[in-house]
């Protein structure tokens, strides 16, 4: 064979290596980037802020029709639809038509992203090596879900993403040193994936350039029936001891078994059957208010609850990372704010599920720490799976 066509001939052979290398390269890239058929992630106006800035709204779908739509204010989840028993899709999440209303009305955290510090911090004071460190008192006198100005009430910078061909939502926050009260300055993300499974699935990671403390969580309220109220849904909280309460709703740092309580939820039981026992911690509530130590090895991704609607046969695990999980049976809804689709929520009208570590943890050194160092990276997974039985 003559030089020329032995050039030729490596030259073609090496071409065709190259070619197929780009063609499988490509492949996982399409696999890894791209939308599988039938799931869209799709961006409208949700309204304006009191200063004329535009708010956006995401709306993700998944391959089987199913969707969650998702505001960058506050990362708020404003609707959540998944199909019943008999195939009919219904909304199974509270929330508010738009921005304007979530603003001037106030909405009690429905569906939004919680921090710096979800839950209560008594007082609203705490001490993290040797400085004692004030917070904005906006529940009573303590602190409650990062404060005035908490992460559910500022604009998070949006970008939408794929997974494993599935829709999702990237949301970053800039949360500066000395915002409402805290130490450090934190950039928090936190991505929201709708998988075709019927899986929400919420990943949470933060940074911070100096010692703070930082308990994420998303502030759901879900209704499996999509009206009237939780009292006749099925709950399990896989978690064998709660941490009791004063009427503040402050931990007392006591660690109780449920056992012969009303919070008594290790097999599935009606949320209404206990909610107005004669007991002191109800009486706190009032109903259910309360943080449940889940039963797994910590930073373990497993089961923490399970609620069922009867009626529906709608169904919803919740799986965390988090060593905690806030038990809301939505006491504090009074009637005064209309919703999504002119209902109007009562007393009971949701339900929350809280992942978190311990109320309180900063004034408590025996639980699990929510301190962040620099260098460190805050890592947290929960996720909200729907299916029917």
């Amino acid at each position: 064979m003559k030089r020329a066509e032995k050039v030729t001939k490596l030259f073609k052979s090496n071409l065709a290596l190259v070619l197929v290398a780009a063609i499988c390269l490509g492949t996982l890239m399409g696999c890894a980037g791209g939308l599988q058929k039938g799931a869209s992630i799709t961006k409208d106006s949700f309204g304006q802020m009191p200063d004329g800035t535009d708010v956006d709204i995401y709306t993700l779908v998944n391959k089987n029709g199913n969707e969650v739509r998702i505001t960058n204010y506050g990362g708020i989840i404003v609707s959540l639809k998944v199909p019943d028993k008999d195939g009919n899709l219904g909304d199974v999440m509270l929330g508010r038509d738009s921005v304007e209303d979530y603003i001037e009305n106030n909405s009690p955290y429905f569906g939004a992203l919680i921090g710096r510090y979800g839950n209560r911090i008594g007082k609203g004071t705490f001490e993290l090596d040797g400085k004692t460190y004030t917070l904005a008192k906006n529940n009573g006198e303590n602190h409650l879900h990062g404060g005035n100005v908490g992460f559910d009430k500022v604009l998070w910078d949006a970008k939408k993403i794929v997974v494993k061909g599935c829709p999702g939502l990237e949301l970053t926050y800039f949360s500066k040193d000395g915002e409402e009260g805290y130490p450090g300055n934190l950039t928090v993300t936190v991505k929201y994936i709708w998988t075709n499974k019927n899986e929400l699935k919420i990943e949470y990671t933060a940074n911070t350039d100096k010692p703070t403390v930082v308990n994420l969580t998303s502030h759901g309220y879900f209704n499996l029936s999509g009206k009237g109220d939780i009292l006749g849904h099925e709950l399990m909280i896989n978690a064998e001891k709660m941490t009791p309460v004063d009427s503040g709703l402050i931990p007392t740092g006591e660690v109780k078994e449920v056992a012969g309580t009303p919070f008594d939820f290790r097999a599935l039981k009606t949320i209404g059957k206990d909610i107005a026992a004669d007991d002191q911690q109800i009486e706190y509530g009032p109903g259910y208010d309360h943080n449940f130590v889940l039963d797994k090895a910590f930073g373990e991704m497993s089961l923490a609850a399970e609620v069922y609607d009867p009626s529906t046969g709608r169904d919803m695990e919740v799986w965390t990372t988090e060593p905690s999980l806030q038990f809301y049976s939505g006491n504090f809804l009074d009637g005064t704010i209309t919703g999504k689709y002119g209902q109007v929520y009562n007393k009971h009208a949701a339900l929350c599920l809280e992942s978190q570590h311990n109320p309180d943890s900063p004034n408590q050194p025996g639980w699990p720490t929510t301190t962040l160092r620099p260098k460190q990276t805050y890592r947290t997974t929960t996720i909200y799976k729907f299916s029917t039985k």
